[in-house]
């Protein structure tokens, strides 16, 4: 059995570098020589000067920083190329990585005659058995993404196919075992990582725009306004996500061209001018954009950028006081007329569409009887001053308002309202000729119906309103439903001219109600309208009636009552019930019919014995309560039918039938005319 010896690989990873191109300068950035060619030595010595490179970023070379491909080598700050210990390996090729704030190369030592390393330590494997070969597996290789590395089986060097991608992938976790021949693993897996470098290959992104923010006008300098910041793709250890911010552009440029500053580092926006110059009002546009800038590699020339813009809103505050158009305002309005009877306008130099501009009126004196309301016209800011309660020529012709304004929101504390802000109205009332007025209105009076025709009700007065033209009044009947009454056109007395009747359909509730006109002299004439209610007592005109006039009993019924009768009456208590009911005994034996009281209202009619199926007229009498008392005599018609076998028969009852002398009488004078 072969012994078992340490696996030593050597990874040589190539790397792909992002060339961009930049105007042609006299001082090119990057390595004079890229691409050197050594021989191989028997050994590499410890701190013995390999190779001299030349980098410049043709500013200086500050901050110069060299990466070298293989652990065991770095470059000094002059540029020689030293072991950091013996070594006889290192591969056939090594890569230098310089760098610098201002650009970046890549350098490549080709070895000539260099061996082959394997493994991860500094011990080479001189006694690999004969025909045993390196296999690498793992992400990268035969795991998706498949095929970007591939292994030198017989020396162990591991390459990449094509280009890598740090955004996508940033490390890859491999393995590396040796074989023999019959692929039977003999030493492994052992781990290898393959850390991918960045190279600048992404651009700042803004990714949270629309970018708008607000600042108040006369705010102080240096007032913070909002935040931008961009993101970049490439790893942000490095200078390749180092992001600087500066303004590349600002609209417009009045009062000064640099009214903004950003933070380069923190992306903040702050005011750079003069509260002074920060007045919405003399502005010659409240809304400025600027084009922010993110570059990359710390904001150096190399760097990469990306843009975005930014609006920024000259917030109004109230630092104007509304002040009115002019000091005195006039008005005019007919009496008796309510709208709007002027318009007050003021100025405001505030921004519009805010409470600093909108205004607020309130009327401060002249309007103790509340005639007067005013509102804000919302499209004009205007005050609109109306008469809500008419105005009246006689008891004042002329009014005289004071009206402040105010906006709807608080002054800052540094303005105030000055007497501007007040305005004085004088309105002018005229004079109309006003119909006459009647009073009271309405006018109650309180009567019995029936009283005679003619009777005087009551005289009705109206005065005319216009009392300095002296004008005279007529009256006439303008609403008489019932034709019941008739009006005195010269001094408005009015009386009857029929019987008035409470239970007619034109009162209700027992109220007549007529409308009069009193009409003066004016030219034209005017005409006022007034109402009378009469209310009219009830006295004992209706006689109670029955209900209902017809029934049904069967000649068999074992149960003799035949119908419930009920009484009402038109008048009102006392005129109505308890209602007397009685059966007209003049016409009517006692002995066949019976009527008996139930309660005030009703009372039951019944048989004392059965009678011939016939149809017979009941007259019963009922009496109301009044003083006197009315009665009426009603037919209560009750047929008396044939009930078998659960079917009622009334079609043959034949003639009606009073009595039985009724009868004898008929079969008499039958025999007479034989």
């Amino acid at each position: 059995m072969q012994p078992r010896t340490p696996l030593v690989v050597c990874v040589l990873l190539s790397q792909v570098l992002l060339l961009t191109s930049a105007e042609d300068l006299d001082c090119t950035p990057g390595f004079q020589q890229k691409v050197f060619h050594i021989s191989q030595p028997a050994e590499f010595i410890e701190d013995q000067s390999i190779l001299n490179l030349t980098f410049s970023d043709c500013k200086g070379n500050n901050k110069v920083r060299y990466e070298v491909s293989s652990p065991y080598f770095k470059v000094n700050s002059d540029g020689g190329l030293v072991a950091l210990r013996n070594i006889t390996a290192v591969g056939r090729t090594l890569f230098v990585h310089a760098r610098t704030p201002h650009a970046e190369d890549m350098a490549e030592l080709m070895i000539v005659g260099g061996k082959d390393i394997q493994g991860s330590s500094q011990v080479v494997d001189s006694d690999r058995p004969e025909g045993s070969k390196f296999r690498l597996t793992g992400k990268g290789v035969d795991q998706e993404p498949k095929g970007i590395f591939r292994i030198n089986e017989n020396t162990g060097s591991v390459s990449v196919t094509r280009s890598l991608d740090r955004e996508m992938i940033a490390t890859y976790q491999l393995f590396v075992e040796t074989t023999d021949v019959n692929g039977k693993t003999l030493e492994g897996p052992v781990p290898l990582e393959v850390i991918v470098i960045d190279q600048n290959d992404n651009r700042p992104i803004f990714r949270e725009g629309p970018y708008v923010g607000h600042v108040m006008e006369g705010s102080p300098t240096g007032t913070m306004v909002m935040r931008m910041t961009a993101f970049d793709a490439d790893d942000p250890a490095t200078d390749n996500a180092l992001l600087r911010y500066n303004i590349r552009q600002q609209t417009p440029d009045k009062p000064s061209p640099n009214m903004f500053y950003i933070d380069p580092e923190k992306g903040d926006i702050v005011t750079v001018v003069s509260p002074a110059l920060l007045d919405r009002e003399t502005l010659e546009n409240p809304k400025y954009e600027l084009i922010i800038e993110a570059q990359d590699m710390a904001g150096l020339d190399v760097g990469l950028t990306g843009t975005a813009t930014a609006t920024i809103m000259i917030d109004d505050k109230n630092d104007h006081s509304p002040k009115f158009t002019k000091k005195e305002f006039q008005a005019t309005v007919e009496e008796g007329v309510m709208g709007v009877i002027v318009n007050l306008t003021v100025e405001d130099k505030d921004d519009p569409t805010t409470g600093a501009w909108r205004a607020a009126y309130t009327i401060i004196n002249g309007n103790p009887g509340q005639s007067f309301e005013i509102h804000t016209n919302p499209q004009t800011n205007e005050g609109m001053l109306s008469v809500v309660k008419p105005l009246d020529y006689e008891i004042s012709a002329f009014h005289t308002l004071l009206i402040k304004v105010e906006n709807e929101d608080p002054l800052v504390p540094e303005v105030s309202y000055g007497p501007s802000s007040t305005a004085t109205v004088h309105i002018t009332v005229l004079d109309v000729n006003e119909g006459p007025v009647f009073y009271p209105d309405p006018m109650m009076v309180t009567r019995q119906e029936n009283i005679s025709v003619g009777s005087v009700l009551l005289t009705v007065n109206a005065t005319d309103p216009d009392s300095l033209q002296h004008q005279t009044i007529r009256y006439s009947v303008y609403k008489d439903p019932a034709g019941w009454l008739n009006i005195n056109p010269i001094n408005g007395t009015v009386d009857t001219t029929a019987v008035l009747d409470r239970e007619s359909p034109f009162v209700h509730n027992s109220v007549y109600t007529a409308l009069f006109l009193a009409i003066d002299s004016g030219n034209p004439p005017a005409t006022g309208t007034g109402t009378l209610l009469i209310t009219l007592e009830d006295v004992n005109d209706n006689a109670p009636f029955i209900y209902p006039t017809v029934a049904e009993v069967c000649d068999d019924a074992k149960n003799l009552s035949v119908v419930i009768l009920g009484a009402s009456d038109k008048d009102l208590h006392p005129n109505t019930d308890p209602f007397k009911f009685e059966i007209h005994k003049q016409t009517v034996p006692d002995k066949v019919w019976k009527i008996s009281k139930i309660n005030n209202t009703h009372a039951l009619v019944s048989l004392l014995q059965n009678l011939n199926k016939a149809n017979y007229n009941l007259p019963i009498m009922v009496t109301d309560s009044g003083k006197p008392p009315m009665t009426n005599i009603t037919d209560l018609r009750v047929q008396v039918c044939s009930c078998k076998n659960s079917k009622v028969d009334c079609n043959a009852a034949g003639a009606l039938h009073a009595s039985v002398l009724s009868l004898l009488l008929l079969c008499l004078f039958s025999l007479a005319c034989l």
